[in-house]
């Protein structure tokens, strides 16, 4: 946890000692490590001085932030009413059966994750997925391979 510390530390530093620093703190957090680790939340609410109950609540509250571990590649399929009729579901399916995951699960190897949410708001865009930060827009069935060996899936 030492290692870990220091770099929570920086965080903190970068965002100041208060307790409105404490989402952005997460952030960096969940960007680190792919996760909360309750060993990080309990540091972060000593630190800037907010009861460990705020830290989880902000950390339960946001799908953005996870207290199970993520792979290193998060996979997350839009599945919008726009993205639903132009085959988001059968997207879904097919990062499922290559990945050998659930929806909400992480590869033993953790370099994927697979989520689906209810809309990313760029429906005309859709089928959306988000690769970590980067939005696919029209995505297709016979992309879903190409992006796992972009992210080192064979």
């Amino acid at each position: 946890m030492e290692r870990e510390t220091a770099k929570i530390d920086e965080f903190i530093a970068r965002y100041g000692l208060h307790q409105g620093a404490l989402i952005q703190v997460l952030q960096d957090i969940q960007g680190e490590f792919h996760y909360l680790p309750r060993e990080a939340l309990e540091y972060v609410s000593e630190k800037l001085g907010t009861p460990l109950a705020v830290a989880y609540n902000v950390a339960t509250f946001y799908n953005v932030f996870s207290l199970q571990p993520k792979g290193q590649n998060h996979i997350c399929v839009c599945m919008g009413t726009a993205c639903h009729v132009r085959g988001a579901q059968s997207i879904l399916d097919k990062f499922r059966r290559e990945l050998k995951i659930e929806v909400g699960e992480t590869t033993d190897d953790l370099k994927y994750s697979l989520d689906k949410v209810a809309c990313v708001g760029a429906c005309a865009l859709g089928p959306i997925v988000v690769e970590n930060v980067t939005y696919h827009a029209h995505m297709k069935l016979d992309k879903v391979g190409k992006l796992l060996k972009r992210g080192g899936r064979k």
